[in-house]
Formats: C-alpha cells, structure tokens, sequence
C-alpha cells in the first residue's frame, strides 16, 4: 500500500552536515527523513521557495523533455529501502500506456514538486525505515516531529532549514 507524503521541509543532519528532505504523511504524523546529496537538496529547495533559476536546471530539463515526448507525471513513490539506500520510481503514462522510470528518490521528488504530481512512500518501506531507526540512526522520528512543530502552528507549505 501506498502512503501519501508531502515535503515538509529540509533541514541539515547535525552529524554530518547532510541534507535531509523530510517527507511527512498527509494523514498522520509519521516522517520519513531521505538523506540527499548538497545539488539535490538545493534542486527541491529552488521549488520550495519557487525560485525560477534564468536557466532550466536538471529537473526542468527532465520535466521539460518528459513533456515534449508527451509523458504525463502521475506520481512518484519511494518503493524500497535496500542496505540504507532508498528506491524510487516515477509513474506516468503516454499515450494512454504506463510509463514507469527508476530514479533516486531526491531526483523523483524533485520532478514531482516541478509537476505537482502526489508523492507516495510504499508502507513496508516506512516500516523498515522505522526498524532501521531503532537500530541506530542518526536522527530520531521525535527529533524530526520537534523539529516540525518548531516550523510554526498551522504551516501547510513545507517549512525552511532550521537556524
């Protein structure tokens, strides 16, 4: 079963200095933290704030050709998470025919954020996720539930990096 997410934000692993996109269920409080890499981070923050670059970028590019070739962008689902790295797909169709395409999750949720297509977390995938968390990972789900919180009562529109 699919889970629907939305980007709640970025924020910086304090350990490493990675970027982190947090996902956040629409209907629950369960979070999903995905460590990225710095350009992948800076490609969603750009949308975050709906900042228009003067020239495309990556994910404009993708998006743009996806386009001209006539795929349609439905959703993007993380599907699996396989010794500590997680999968993704896009799912689109063209012409009527489904169109599915292996990605990184950071560069899936990119393009979904440039398309507005829904963004979804396979439940299994939460679940092993949650498994790995206990088994010593760097951020806890209550660190990032704080951290949420902390963004501002009421905010539906993701949240900035914390100071």
């Amino acid at each position: 079963m699919e889970v629907e997410m939305r980007v709640r934000g970025l924020m910086l692993d304090p350990t490493t200095n990675m970027p982190i996109i947090v996902l956040k269920d629409v209907n629950s409080d369960t979070v999903l933290p995905i460590w990225v890499g710095v350009f992948e981070a800076n490609a969603i923050a750009l949308e975050i704030e709906k900042v228009v670059p003067p020239r495309p970028m990556t994910h404009d590019l993708l998006r743009n050709v996806l386009l001209g070739l006539g795929v349609t962008v439905e959703r993007v689902v993380v599907t699996e998470l396989r010794d500590g790295t997680f999968l993704a797909a896009i799912f689109g169709s063209r012409d009527g025919e489904p169109v599915v395409l292996d990605a990184r999750p950071s560069d899936a949720i990119a393009l979904a954020m440039r398309t507005d297509a829904p963004i979804y977390v396979e439940e299994n995938v939460l679940l092993t996720a949650r498994i790995a968390e206990g088994a010593g990972g760097r951020i806890t789900s209550e660190d990032l539930r704080r951290w949420i919180e902390n963004m501002g009562e009421g905010e539906d529109e993701p949240g900035h990096e914390p100071s």
